[in-house]
Formats: C-alpha cells, structure tokens, sequence
C-alpha cells in the first residue's frame, strides 16, 4: 500500500510544482521582478517550509542534530542534487548579479554557520546560542531588503501585460500549489521511510538522508518544473534562496528556541556544505551551469551519500 501512496504523492507533487512556478511567474510579469528574485523569496521561502517545520521540531525535542543536519543535508541536496539535475535538463544561467551578490551571500552564510556552531569567535562549547541565531536572523532580513530593493533593477525580459484577474490566479496558483506541495511531500517522506525500514536500511541513515532530501522535495519539483520550462533563473533562485532562508532563517528561528549543539554533525559535512555553495560561483563563472557541471555536481552528490554510507556502516 505505501508505493500505491508513494506514487499518487509523486503525482501530486509534479503537479503542484507546475501551479506554484505557473503562478510565479505571473506575479513576476505583474510587478516587473525578475524571476530569480521571485524564484528566491516566493518559491524559495516556500518551499523552505518543510525544513522550518522540521528543524523546529527537532529543537523543541531538544534533538539539536535533527534540526542542524536536516539543515545542512538540504542543503547539499539543493546544491549538488537539485541544481545539479537542472542544470543536466537545462544548462541554467548565471547572471552578473548572481555571482556579484547572491551566490557570494549564500557562501558566506555556510561559513558563517560553519563559524558559529563550532564558536570560532567565542570558543568554548560548540553550540549555536540564541545571539548566534539573532545574527542569523539579521542575515535574513539583509537578504531580504536587498534582494527585493534590486529586484525592480532586474525586471523580467517578458514586456506582457496582467490584468487582475491573471494575478489573482497567479496567487492563488502559489498558494495552492503551495500547500499541495508541502502536504505531498510530507506523506512522501513518510512512506519513504516506511520502505526503507521495511527494506532494513540503517535509522541513522534514514535521518541524515531521506529526511533532508525529503524535506527538499519542494525544491527538486519547483526547479525541475521551471527547467521544464526553460526557466532556469526562477530555478537558480528557488535553490539558492532556500540555502540561505535554511541558514538564516530556519537556523536563526530553532536556535532562539533551544541552543542548538552540534554533535552527529561533523565539520566534513559543514565542509561539503561550502563546497556546494562555492561550486555554483565557480562553474558558472562564464554566465551559465551547463550539463557537463550538472553531472559533475551530482556525481558529488553521489559521491557524498556514499561516503555516509559507509561510514554508517563502520
């Protein structure tokens, strides 16, 4: 019965994705917003939900390595996994702005969290406290300010006119695709999970992989959708986005909850995590993600997951 479910889920998610990246970028045509910063703050706060939710969960449980590794999981997953797949759908284009700005803040906030949890500043315990999480937090609201002051400097290519009916369509799209999307991946994951302890995989495995990749979900449907369509910006944005809202704001919000410590958590995994964010600015250098990165980033995804494989099987 849970493949019957893990099907219509997948069915369900596929088509929420297309009336979320639909509804998108009406919204983006309405106000002249260019897709990236659309993909960035609509889709991509969005589609960071389910790892709010997660996180939050993890520190109200006191379990600091749900919230802190489901956080880093999703994003390598983003990177690596999602943007690496996109870009082998559809070589993605990098903008000026997005290696002058966006891909720069988004490497600056791996390390940045990569500093904080192992207390570089401070020393002592490794632990990211609640002023910790209020410098994240900070970092959020200056993502935010600048990517919504510049992007009326970034309007869209599309001159179309959108009366007021196609907007209020385009909104209810988001917020129904949305909700659709967030629901299904949920259900998803469980039944994933279901499976694979039906098959014996290791729980601690399940954790550190099927929970972030999972709750990354909306991320992988919203950007294969908008590489479908061919537009890779809103796709570029959606992950980026996400990797920083993962940082800053999710971070931020679980750590003002309980101070997270980082304990099944290794600087490894933090390491890979600024090596996915670096590798978008570096591949991308001349104006685009073709599908020779594409496949180099998911080959390192690959190689990542077999590498925590192995060593939970030693």
């Amino acid at each position: 019965m849970e493949y019957l479910y893990l099907l219509i889920c997948l069915v369900a998610i596929v088509f929420s994705a297309d009336w979320l990246v639909a509804g998108a970028v009406t919204i983006a045509k309405r106000f002249k917003i260019s897709d990236f910063v659309i993909g960035a703050v609509i889709v991509g706060v969005g589609t960071s939900f389910p790892e709010l939710v997660v996180s939050s969960i993890g520190a109200i449980g006191g379990n600091s390595d749900i919230a802190i590794g489901n956080v880093v999981g999703s994003n390598i997953f983003n990177v690596l996994g999602i943007l690496g797949l996109t870009a082998l759908i559809m070589p993605v284009a990098v903008s000026k702005e997005n290696r002058r700005f966006d891909l720069p803040f988004c490497i600056a906030a791996s390390v940045l969290t990569l500093l904080l949890a192992f207390n570089f500043f401070t020393g002592g315990k490794a632990v990211i406290n609640r002023i910790d999480g209020l410098i994240l937090l900070a970092c959020f609201a200056l993502f935010m300010y600048i990517s919504l002051k510049g992007g009326k400097k970034q309007e869209a290519e599309s001159n179309e006119e959108v009366s007021n009916k196609q907007l209020a369509l385009g909104i209810a799209k988001v917020i129904g695709g949305l909700g659709v999307l967030i629901i299904s991946s949920r259900f998803f994951l469980d039944n994933a999970i279901l499976i694979a302890k039906a098959w014996g995989v290791n729980e601690a495995f399940i954790a550190i992989t099927l929970v972030a990749c999972g709750t990354s979900l909306p991320e992988l449907a919203a950007s294969l959708v908008a590489a479908a369509k061919k537009n890779t910006q809103l796709a570029l944005g959606n992950v980026i986005g996400s990797n920083i809202f993962n940082l800053t704001l999710i971070l931020g919000t679980a750590s003002q909850i309980t101070p997270l410590t980082s304990i099944g958590i290794t600087v490894i995994d933090y390491v890979v995590m600024i090596f996915a964010a670096v590798i978008p600015l570096v591949l991308g250098v001349k104006g685009k993600l073709n599908r020779w990165a594409g496949a180099f980033m998911f080959l390192c995804f690959v190689a990542y997951n077999a590498y925590l494989l192995y060593s939970q099987m030693n």
